[in-house]
């Protein structure tokens, strides 16, 4: 690329060729750094391989089992119609560690294209600035982060499961669905009780809603937020905490919050059972990221993992490992670049240079890549709903678990929510 002319021709000219070489060098600059949106060629090795990051243990490890069972599914259905390009895409075993940069060097090592992971948005940033440099993909099931959105990643970050941000807007929509004219946001003090509490108050101005009787409150010290939420005479009163969530919903029962009027934001949606007095959330109703699995997808995972008690981001996990294989199909290659050049388009996203026009829906893997050999492009929608990834790899529909409660303080599923993002 050429600078600006240097004198002689007039300052018009020279500012107007000034002006056209800026915004060429910026044109070429957002393609050069977001392999997102780059045009590329074949470069691969001929074989795709996937491998994952798993970063849970002690009584966190039930996530871990989850995702790689049903990265392991995809591959074994991928593999079952063909593989890629006529060779067995091959699954990287891995290990599980707190040493999340360590753990993407090993996978860089071993000829990795695309990694699935972390759980933790924490352990993102390490695994990113290993993985762009190598020229990976990394798509995480789970993270949460909105801050990941901006972070500096090349374009070879993707995310299958929605920000934060998203989850204000699906507890808005919960709050009208109930009728609901106000709303009271109690958020825990901290980054998440910020971050998802900037969300909902967010969302529920551009709703309609009133906001009144909003507090912050430190660790489980919510007695007095929330009877001043009950005093305002609010419609709807969310609850955005995650640590020491059970004191925190005890002291809003003791302020005389009714379950009804309750919307808790997944951090605080756990089963409470007697932990909680009778009653205590009888008719409230909170939300989890993404969808739970459905049943001929719960049949074919637990022929694989038959002792698996809990599915966790598994549709999120299955619908990136789905997601990379197409993507690598209809570029006719592995290389991460070409993976995640175009991983927008066979999402259904419209941000990519692929392009999302006449393209095929369909819902289950082995059927898409049978589209894909016959020359069809196509439009993933998976196990965890639409994802239409944007130019910063996140999904534009987000969906969620709407979860209710009983008398007996146990959540049980309700139905889902999605939201536009």
């Amino acid at each position: 690329m050429s600078g600006a002319p240097r004198g002689g021709r007039g300052a018009a000219l020279a500012a107007a060729s000034a002006l056209l070489a800026a915004l060429a060098l910026s044109a070429c600059s957002v393609f050069a750094t977001n392999a997102r949106l780059a045009r590329t060629e074949a470069s691969g090795d001929g074989v795709l391989r996937i491998g994952m990051l798993l970063d849970n243990t002690g009584g966190q490890a039930y996530l871990n089992n989850a995702q790689q069972t049903a990265v392991e599914l995809a591959i074994q259905q991928a593999n079952s119609a063909g593989g890629h390009k006529g060779r067995p895409i091959e699954f990287i075993e891995p290990s599980v560690t707190s040493d999340t940069a360590a753990a993407a060097r090993q996978l860089v090592a071993a000829k990795a294209d695309v990694v699935i992971g972390p759980t933790d948005s924490s352990r993102a940033p390490a695994a990113i600035d290993v993985l762009d440099k190598a020229k990976t993909v990394l798509i995480s099931p789970a993270n949460l982060d909105p801050a990941l959105s901006g972070y500096s990643s090349g374009g070879y970050y993707f995310r299958t499961a929605p920000s934060e941000t998203a989850e204000g807007a699906a507890l808005v929509a919960l709050a009208k669905e109930g009728d609901a004219k106000s709303i009271a946001v109690l958020r825990q003090k901290g980054t998440y009780g910020q971050t998802v509490g900037d969300a909902v108050a967010g969302a529920a101005k551009a709703a309609g809603l009133a906001e009144k009787g909003s507090g912050e409150f430190t660790g489980h010290d919510a007695g007095a937020a929330a009877a001043a939420a009950q005093a305002a005479g609010t419609g709807a009163v969310v609850v955005v905490a995650r640590d020491e969530a059970q004191a925190v919903l005890a002291q809003v029962h003791d302020a005389g919050v009714p379950g009804p009027k309750l919307l808790l934001a997944d951090g605080a949606v756990a089963q409470y059972g007697t932990g909680l007095a009778g009653g205590a959330l009888d008719g409230a109703r909170g939300v989890v990221p993404g969808v739970f699995p459905g049943s001929a997808f719960q049949t074919e995972i637990l022929k694989l993992s038959p002792g698996l008690r809990d599915m966790t981001f598994a549709a999120e996990a299955y619908d990136a490992a789905a997601l990379a294989i197409l993507a690598a199909a209809e570029a006719q290659d592995d290389a991460g670049a070409s993976i995640a050049s175009h991983l927008i388009a066979v999402s259904g996203g419209t941000a990519g240079a692929q392009g999302s026009g006449g393209r095929t829906k369909c819902t289950a893997l082995a059927d898409c890549l049978a589209l894909e050999s016959k020359g069809k492009t196509v439009d993933y929608d998976g196990q965890s709903g639409p994802i239409a990834f944007d130019a910063n790899g996140d999904i534009t529909t987000a969906s969620f678990t709407v979860m209710g409660y009983g008398a007996d303080n146990m959540a049980h599923q309700a139905g889902t929510q999605a939201v536009a993002r």
